[in-house]
């Protein structure tokens, strides 16, 4: 939903946009025209692929398509003159594109998109833990893991509607903004051992972070919210065996806000194309 309101706010603002692989999309919008096929592709100046852009290796992510699209075809009918830009790019996107002399520019790794991204994330956030939550959000002892741009929008949210929130994160400095915030501290390298209190957890650190021991030491009736991309922060093979319940919640802002997701992506775009002279 992100890309195909992506594609509607570019065609409102007068480009004639081409819809690929998002056979959600319905016209009539100005300017915006459903392709079911790669025909006319060369023509485009811009070429905006998904976030992430792979699914899967050398698969494009493309859950509104009727049937899996490979990426192959699609570079294959690029040139290098044309401005190609995705988000998230794995290592077999970047090869393929170099093989055929493409230049993809990874909008996702633009920190304004980021910071962007970080606000609908914190507060889809909120809405798992609303409806997963048998208690209120005020009152409700949270450990945010990770003070990065999402965790420390997501700790002063929660705080704000009155959750007793800590942070756990590695950096000292971190620590110390936490706590000039009125939060509470734990350090990353030794939370075992002092998470039996908490209601919710929510990781934001894309990395394991939250193993058996971590684990074992949570109330079974704790809820896990994991935000972090890909392999995630949390050990689900072992929480699932604890019986603990673990919601690893991807791509929030497409799915709780795709107008301002998709807005997000657009202004990083012209950003981008801003800089290049184009």
């Amino acid at each position: 939903m992100r890309q195909a309101k992506l594609a509607q706010l570019l065609a409102e603002d007068g480009h004639t946009v081409r819809l690929f692989a998002l056979d959600c999309h319905q016209s009539p919008i100005p300017g915006l025209v459903q392709a079911d096929s790669l025909q006319h592709i060369d023509r485009a100046d811009c070429v905006v692929l998904p976030l992430p852009v792979s699914q899967a290796p050398g698969i494009l992510t493309a859950p509104f398509s009727q049937m899996p699209q490979p990426l192959a075809p699609i570079l294959d009918a690029l040139s290098p003159a044309q401005f190609v830009c995705g988000g998230i790019l794995d290592d077999t996107c970047c090869a393929m594109a170099r093989e055929r002399g493409l230049t993809v520019h990874d909008y996702f790794a633009r920190e304004e998109l980021t910071v962007a991204n970080a606000v609908p994330t914190a507060e889809g956030a909120l809405q798992v833990a609303m409806e997963h939550l048998p208690i209120t959000i005020h009152g409700a002892r949270v450990l945010v893991v990770g003070f990065g741009r999402v965790g420390r929008l997501t700790a002063q949210r929660f705080a704000a509607l009155g959750a007793k929130v800590s942070v756990a994160a590695r950096k000292y400095e971190q620590l110390a903004w936490a706590q000039a915030m009125g939060l509470g501290c734990e350090h990353l390298e030794h939370l075992a051992g002092w998470l039996c209190g908490y209601d919710l957890v929510i990781n934001t650190v894309p990395a394991r972070v939250l193993g058996r021991a971590e684990l074992e030491d949570l109330r079974r009736d704790c809820l896990v919210i994991d935000l972090a991309s890909k392999p995630g922060g949390v050990d689900l093979a072992i929480a699932g065996e604890l019986g603990l319940t673990v919601i690893w919640a991807l791509s929030l802002p497409g799915k709780v806000a795709p107008v301002s997701a998709g807005a997000a992506i657009k202004h990083t775009i012209y950003n981008m194309l801003r800089e290049l002279g184009l």
